[in-house]
């Protein structure tokens, strides 16, 4: 880290620290762990796309960074990446290189899917800690894997599932948790879009010449470049991504586990495909799951061929009590009540004004008016842009606290957990069986062929980098 001016820090300096008395109580070496402490952190940029542009931006805005490199395998990127910095900054094509950067001290990864865990070991191995995007992997056994080097060499992982850092996301937390809209029997989780006819068919051809297509493949399989498999479009293809379940579902299944305090599924059954955009990419354009929890059931929809009327946006989701129902979204939260009425009264009205014949169920008396199990309650205005800020601090202030218990808000075992659980739900549309897990062994249950699913070859040179962690 390196030294910073004490006026940058919202007024809290050494001095006045020790004035206030809580100084006497730290040793110069616990002083220098204290947030506002004279130090900045020396932050490495790795990948610079859409939201590796975000992350740029608001790591550049915090008064105790500084950028001191970035790397990416376009070129233009590269330098559009150095140009939105505006100082003084390293850049490299291999991220390794970076790595060996003495004054980095922690790394942002927003690489394509499928580099996600190799990078994130290998910074860690180095002694950075890292930020990186979701979904954390992309296969099961990579979540391990990255759990094992970052606990082995002492290192802060924070996962990119910015919503837990919403303020209102952690009020929706605390009503439901405690009951508000009663015990939660369904969560539901759907978005829909129509990217109607597809991304086309254009032929495998040679790479733009500023774009290091090896580096870009790394672990994932040797093939000829394609415009489809390059920038951006990579998400629709299985080597690099698992589409829209790994996507925007690990976003919203990451709520799910995080309210309800849930280590994973006991089973997944998922049907599907890309019946509908007539291009060259590969992920599901239609994609329903049912996810069963210990006393509670997701179901899952994704579309990329339909629209619908907005409801809860990219992202969102219903939760559905015995007492009411939350949506929930990055936007805000709404809480609707269930009518509390007799339930004589509602099967005997079913089709009021018509009632049962004899011997049917007959309306009873109530109490006049409306009555509801539960009070409504919203939040709106949610901004969902300094959620990534949030996010952020959160993971800076964990580096320069090194907090012995906690950590980050979204650390890398429920990344791992969250990731899981959506590459389960890929597995059973692959396979076209439901998928029965064990959470605690990490192991699917029964079904040979879909436990091969579980792990993947890397390529050569960076199958030798896998070995050289020594995770099994």
């Amino acid at each position: 880290m390196r030294e910073q001016p004490q006026e940058q820090h919202a007024g809290i300096t050494r001095r006045t620290f020790m004035k206030a008395g809580a100084a006497t109580a730290l040793t110069a070496a616990s002083w220098r762990r204290v947030y506002g402490a004279n130090e900045r952190i020396g932050v490495g940029m790795i990948g610079f796309g859409l939201i590796g542009q975000v992350h740029t931006r608001n790591f550049k805005a915090q008064p105790d960074v500084q950028i001191v490199g970035v790397a990416e395998a376009y070129q233009p990127r590269l330098d559009a990446a150095a140009e939105l910095i505006a100082a003084p900054v390293e850049k490299y094509r291999d991220f390794r290189r970076l790595l060996d950067n003495k004054n980095v001290d922690a790394v942002v990864i927003s690489t394509p899917d499928h580099w996600h865990a190799l990078m994130t070991m290998l910074a860690c191995a180095a002694g950075k800690d890292v930020y990186v995007e979701k979904p954390m992997t992309l296969f099961v056994r990579e979540g391990r894997w990255m759990t094992d080097v970052a606990r082995r060499h002492k290192r802060f992982v924070q996962v990119g599932t910015q919503q837990r850092s919403g303020p209102h996301y952690h009020k929706a937390r605390e009503l439901i948790r405690n009951g508000h809209i009663g015990d939660v029997v369904a969560v539901q989780v759907k978005y829909y879009r129509n990217v109607m006819p597809g991304f086309g068919n254009p032929p495998d051809q040679e790479p733009p010449p500023q774009l290091d297509w090896q580096m870009m493949l790394g672990p994932a399989p040797q093939r000829p470049y394609n415009p489809n498999r390059g920038i951006y479009h990579f998400r629709w293809f299985w080597d690099y991504s698992g589409g829209q379940m790994t996507n925007l579902g690990h976003h919203s299944l990451d709520i799910v586990h995080w309210i309800m305090g849930v280590d994973g599924p006991t089973a997944v059954t998922s049907t599907g495909g890309r019946f509908f955009l007539k291009d060259n990419c590969e992920v599901p354009d239609t994609q329903d799951v049912i996810i069963e929890y210990p006393g509670f059931v997701a179901n899952v929809e994704y579309r990329e061929c339909t629209s619908m009327p907005r409801t809860t946006g990219m992202g969102g989701l219903v939760f559905y009590g015995t007492k009411g129902s939350m949506t929930l979204s990055r936007e805000g939260y709404e809480v609707l009540p269930s009518p509390r009425r007799d339930p004589t009264n509602i099967v005997a009205g079913v089709i009021s004004p018509q009632t049962h014949p004899v011997g049917g169920p007959q309306a009873v008396p109530e109490p006049p008016g409306e009555r509801f199990w539960t009070q409504p309650d919203q939040a709106k205005g949610g901004d969902w842009m300094g959620q990534y800020v949030l996010h952020a601090r959160n993971f800076l202030d964990c580096v320069k606290s090194r907090p012995a218990t906690g950590g980050p808000v979204s650390d890398v075992e429920s990344g791992h957990q969250i990731s899981t659980t959506c590459h389960l739900a890929n597995i059973s549309l692959k396979t076209g069986r439901k998928i029965r897990w064990d959470a605690k062994k990490e192991q699917i249950i029964d079904d040979p062929e879909a436990a091969r699913m579980l792990v993947r070859e890397y390529r050569s040179p960076w199958d030798k980098e896998l070995r050289s962690l020594n995770v099994t």
